[in-house]
């Protein structure tokens, strides 16, 4: 009886410790590749404004280590933000029409840029969706001042490397759909691709040249 109760709790532990082992290879780890996202931007207005026009827009994000690279792309023009972990370089480029700009942000510049989001905090529900095909979590975000933001992200996949994105940073898995405000209005990102061919080490090159090069004061003072 002994022999048979030891037999049972080994079978038992087996199953237990299988299903951890597929939940480790499940997650896989997102050190390279590129992840596009769609725009869709609602001013909650009747009539057409400003920021309808951004409605069509991309936000394309290449990673390679701890290096990222995001871009931005509308109507009215491009703004790319180039991080490079190793270095604690911070660069964003600002391209519209025949305005260029450069602007180097140090590491607590670019946390003030984006001091909405210290603190941020994610309640994890058990409601989930399929976006391109991976299983999705929802989340809800809560901000320091109380202004709360859905997430749905897949644990399957696990960025190694998220400074690109400081509003979800801590959440456990890439972000596939996240929603922003900007004044009144709702914008929402949606995953449209995931692609995990190598990046060009050339994606990450800054411009040498037809820049107006500015500092992060400076480009504060200037919107």
């Amino acid at each position: 009886m002994l022999h048979y109760f030891i037999m049972k709790m080994k079978i038992v532990l087996l199953a237990v410790f299988g299903l951890f082992g597929i939940s480790a290879l499940a997650q896989k780890k997102f050190s390279e590749g590129t992840i596009n996202y769609d725009i869709v931007i609602n001013t909650g207005a009747e009539k057409p404004q400003a920021a309808d026009f951004l409605d069509g827009a991309t936000s394309t994000v290449y990673i390679k280590g701890n290096k990222s690279r995001t871009e931005m792309i509308s109507s009215l023009g491009t703004q790319a933000t180039v991080i490079d972990g190793a270095a604690n370089s911070i660069v964003v480029l600002k391209e519209y029409g025949d305005q260029k700009y450069l602007i180097q942000l140090t590491p607590s510049e670019w946390n003030d840029a984006n001091k909405k989001y210290e603190g941020v905090s994610f309640n994890i529900s058990n409601e989930t969706k399929t976006i391109l095909g991976y299983n999705c979590k929802k989340a809800i975000g809560k901000l320091s001042d109380g202004t709360t933001f859905t997430v749905w992200f897949t644990p399957d996949l696990m960025p190694e490397n998220n400074d690109y994105q400081t509003a979800n940073k801590n959440l456990p898995g890439l972000a596939m759909q996240y929603e922003t405000a900007m004044g009144n209005m709702n914008v929402v990102y949606t995953v449209s691709k995931i692609s995990f061919s190598p990046v060009p080490a050339s994606k990450f090159d800054l411009p040498k040249a037809g820049y107006r090069i500015m500092t992060y004061a400076e480009s504060k003072g200037s919107k």
